[in-house]
């Protein structure tokens, strides 16, 4: 006897194809699903559906957001004599939950990565080049991910922004606090040097 129920299938499948959730998970969050009353499921979908149709990359520094220009280029209170640069909407959200950084951000949408099919055209990098005409901007903090393709991208855009005289800044990677030397690798190790700070 086959046992299949579409409408499960469906919604297990669709679980699926989500990064990171294999078959067991997808089942699991479909059954969590069909477990919650009617009008939670219903408000659950309608989030999905919102999300996605309201939901849009900002004008100006291409992070998500639900209006035409996002609340953090819209603060007055932010500085905007710097530019955080950086690969995913996500960073975004990481760099604001430390409460550290007050300037303003862009998005690239990925790294430059030839052997992918990610060349620079491919990226955001002429709505930051435009960006950098206002005289405002002072400095360029490269924060994109200290891989092969991170390195490309920060080093790519730097070559495009310093003879604007504008200032490039790399972040400064090293051993994670709660880590072991002997555990990290040559290439952390030797970027820990570089960011030393004076005690």
């Amino acid at each position: 006897m086959n046992y299949n129920i579409v409408p499960l299938t469906e919604l297990v499948s669709q679980f699926e194809r989500l990064p990171g959730i294999g078959k067991k998970t997808a089942q699991r969050l479909a059954f969590s699903i069909l477990e919650q009353p009617p009008e939670r499921a219903k408000k659950f979908a309608e989030a999905l559906v919102n999300a996605r149709e309201k939901i849009h990359f900002c004008k100006c520094c291409q992070a998500l957001t639900d209006m035409e220009i996002c609340g953090i280029c819209m603060d007055s209170q932010r500085d905007k004599s710097v530019i955080c640069v950086v690969e995913d909407p996500k960073d975004v959200m990481a760099f604001e939950r430390t409460r550290e950084y007050r300037g303003l951000y862009h998005v690239l949408h990925g790294a430059i990565s030839p052997l992918d099919g990610v060349t620079p055209d491919k990226l955001r990098i002429k709505e930051l080049m435009a960006r950098l005409s206002s005289a405002e901007v002072k400095e360029i903090i490269m924060a994109t991910n200290p891989t092969v393709e991170g390195e490309a991208t920060a080093s790519y855009i730097s070559r495009l922004v310093k003879p604007m005289g504008i200032r490039v800044t790399r972040l400064a990677y090293g051993v994670p606090v709660g880590g072991d030397l002997e555990y990290a690798d040559e290439f952390t190790l030797a970027r820990a040097l570089e960011g030393r700070n004076e005690i």
